[in-house]
């Protein structure tokens, strides 16, 4: 007797090619491999000039291929996009009352620093995970904390609509899981902050800082309140350190993943710019929305559709069977179907975030095949099905 004539669940027979469907570190790009990045300058001064004009050169690639305007300033910056929003928060904000929009962990963070850095006056508006806060209520007077994509929720802002182009304060936009992803009206932004493993699949450690001429201004004319270590600062004498924009890091950088860098962004021009990276990074959304809206027992965690990330997709168990479990008993069902998974190597990393619901995270962004997203949906409802099988016997037992 087989496996469908015995009720017993069905195993796939297919797998994905690639398994790694990580949030970050995120998977390589498609045929990456470590004979693609250039040794030339490994071993050698980044202060050199032909180490640093390196540098300057993957600055350069990045401001045309994201499409940021002519006059931003770019700059490498160390501690990935976590280093470089709190360089800015704690660079530029203090002169005026302070917006801050908190919806996940990420932005939760934003907030507490804000809090610790006694900025006032404070304004922190809340939501869920799978919401939304009311955008409604931020004062364009007011300078802005946000993120545009929850990495964490999976919930991302459908759109920049909703803030005023002419507004006086600054808005700093944390962007690690949207920049390369989606549009972004960067007229509406004033500092955005990524870093180099999420959506160009390259390595961490690193953080891209964008700055707009209105955010120069600010750094230029309001002295930080506090005192800043050197990690930290972008100016000197009131001036911007025009170098940490022009490949004069501000410490050491790693020349191997500066390297890696350079071969990621060669993928993506060759894929034709920043919109072929939109497209697959929508195909890959298309592909686990179409499952989600055919499957029962799955859903977004995200309740309105136009929130729902085409990067970090996350989705919550809605099946009776799982959700009347007692809370502390759901977190450890989970565990035991990612374990399956990573068990017949068809998906790695794709547990939820540790402080959001119980469920999974399967990134989604351009160095991702849709071809292994298909591959892997049937064996999400298997392990599923194993789960409501087991949850059965225990019940006959």
């Amino acid at each position: 007797m087989n496996e469908e004539a015995s009720g017993l669940p069905v195993c796939p027979s297919d797998r994905p090619a690639d398994a790694r469907f990580s949030s970050g570190p995120c998977k390589k790009y498609p045929g990456w491999d470590i004979s693609h990045l250039n040794t030339e300058y490994l071993g050698r001064s980044h202060r050199a000039r032909l180490p640093k004009q390196r540098l300057r050169d993957a600055i350069d690639k990045s401001h045309r291929l994201l499409g940021l305007p002519g006059d931003w300033k770019l700059g490498i910056v160390p501690g990935s996009d976590t280093g470089a929003f709190e360089m800015a928060m704690w660079s530029l904000l203090g002169s005026r009352p302070v917006d801050a929009l908190v919806w996940e962990s990420f932005s939760s963070d934003w907030s507490k620093d804000l809090q610790a850095l006694g900025i006032e006056p404070l304004n922190l508006y809340q939501s869920e995970y799978g919401e939304l806060p009311d955008l409604g209520q931020v004062n364009p007077a007011h300078d802005l904390v946000m993120v545009y994509n929850g990495t964490t929720s999976g919930v991302c802002l459908p759109d920049l609509d909703w803030l005023d182009a002419g507004r006086d304060g600054l808005v700093l936009c944390d962007a690690t899981s949207a920049a390369y992803a989606m549009p972004m009206d960067f007229n509406k932004l004033d500092v955005v902050t990524w870093s180099w493993q999420k959506v160009l699949g390259s390595e961490g450690a690193h953080g891209m800082l964008a700055l707009s001429p209105k955010a120069v201004q600010r750094l230029e004319s309001h002295p930080p309140r506090f005192p800043l270590p050197k990690l930290f600062k972008l100016t000197r004498a009131d001036k911007l350190i025009d170098g940490i924009f022009s490949g004069a890091t501000i410490n050491t950088p790693s020349m191997l993943a500066l390297e890696d860098l350079h071969a990621a962004l060669g993928w993506a021009e060759s894929l034709g710019g920043v919109e072929a990276l939109w497209k697959r990074t929508r195909d890959n959304f298309d592909c686990i929305d179409d499952w989600v809206s055919r499957t029962g027992w799955i859903d977004w965690l995200a309740r309105d559709p136009a929130t729902r990330s085409p990067t970090s997709m996350c989705l919550q168990i809605v099946d009776p069977g799982f959700t009347q479990l007692p809370s502390e008993k759901q977190q450890p069902a989970i565990n035991v179907m990612l374990a399956r998974l990573e068990q017949e190597n068809v998906a790695l990393d794709i547990g939820n975030y540790r402080s959001a619901p119980p469920g999974f995270r399967i990134w989604g962004g351009a160095t991702v095949e849709s071809s292994d997203l298909r591959a892997l949906t049937p064996w999400l409802d298997y392990v599923f099905a194993e789960f409501k099988l087991s949850m059965q016997e225990n019940q006959n037992d």
